[in-house]
């Protein structure tokens, strides 16, 4: 019986040094308890609190000068959150292709083709 008491106190121990720390509700010190986050930035952070609460990691990210998408992921990984959400990567934006560009090289291409074939002919 001890032992599954104890057991039981281990296990709940556990679960509270990992439990998220939400940027929106902590102190300065459950903030400077994340891995990365010094005095610093924990004053930085509260200070944009202080305007408004963070909707999301995107205005997070956006307010607090310093914090990048890679601090905002490191961050997330020691357990931060933002209303409860960890951080989600933004998916990359895809490249643009350039029609007109494309265009151009099948038009300049398709004289050459035909050229070629008629000289086979």
């Amino acid at each position: 019986m001890l032992k599954k008491i104890l057991a039981a106190v281990a296990m709940l121990y556990a679960a509270a040094c990992f439990a998220a720390v939400d940027v929106n509700k902590a102190s300065a010190a459950e903030l400077d308890s994340i891995k990365g986050i010094g005095p610093s930035i924990s004053t930085k952070i509260l200070d944009e609190r202080k305007k408004g609460a963070f909707k999301d990691w995107a205005d997070f990210v956006e307010r607090v000068k310093g914090i990048g998408e890679g601090n905002a992921a490191k961050f997330s990984a020691e357990g931060m959150t933002v209303n409860g959400d960890t951080f989600k990567a933004a998916a990359p934006a895809a490249k643009k292709v350039d029609t007109k560009k494309a265009d151009t090289k099948e038009a300049k291409a398709e004289p050459a083709k035909m050229a070629a074939s008629a000289a086979k002919k």
